[in-house]
């Protein structure tokens, strides 16, 4: 009669672990909320390489809207959001290298929370050729803000990207 209390406890206490460490492992979808996606025309004079930048703060948002706006008024024409409350976001915003022709996209496809990181996940769902324009894709979103570290999960021809924190003015 004991052994089989004992593993009933047992057999329930291994059920119960199984439960816990998948739920902490199960990845979650954020949902964002797009603010911007477009080309730059500047043939690379804004000074962004190909590259994945998490913005937290106001002076890092300013310093970015600046550098984007070099060569146009990027920010003006294109992003539905100018302000951002960064005690509830944080901006993702990703940069693709410097293109040959038009046409082209750069894309977030989903952003998965895990429990210790945040995975931003990119591709090119246009692939160019259009037009004879030098440009670079860029997209911006907002998520809630979050410690957790972010990492970027390419698929851009197999290329390794830049991953930045902060963005620093010229």
């Amino acid at each position: 009669m004991k052994t089989k209390i004992v593993n009933s406890l047992l057999i329930g206490m291994f059920v119960l672990s199984l439960g816990c460490s998948s739920e902490e492992e199960s990845p979650k979808d954020i949902t964002w909320v797009q603010i911007a996606q477009e080309s730059l025309y500047g043939n690379g004079e804004e000074g962004f390489s190909q590259e994945g930048i998490v913005i937290k703060t106001d002076s890092e948002w300013e310093a970015f809207k600046q550098k984007i706006n070099t060569t146009n008024n990027v920010v003006d024409t294109y992003f539905t959001e100018k302000e951002i409350d960064f005690s509830t976001y944080q901006v993702i915003a990703v940069i693709d290298e410097v293109k040959g022709s038009g046409g082209w996209s750069i894309d977030i496809t989903g952003i998965t929370e895990w429990q210790d990181k945040i995975h931003v996940f990119v591709t090119n769902l246009k692939k160019g050729g259009l037009t004879s324009v030098m440009t670079q894709p860029f997209q911006v979103v907002k998520i809630p803000i979050s410690e957790k570290e972010i990492e970027f999960k390419y698929d851009l021809a197999g290329k390794i990207v830049n991953t930045k924190r902060m963005i620093l003015t010229k």
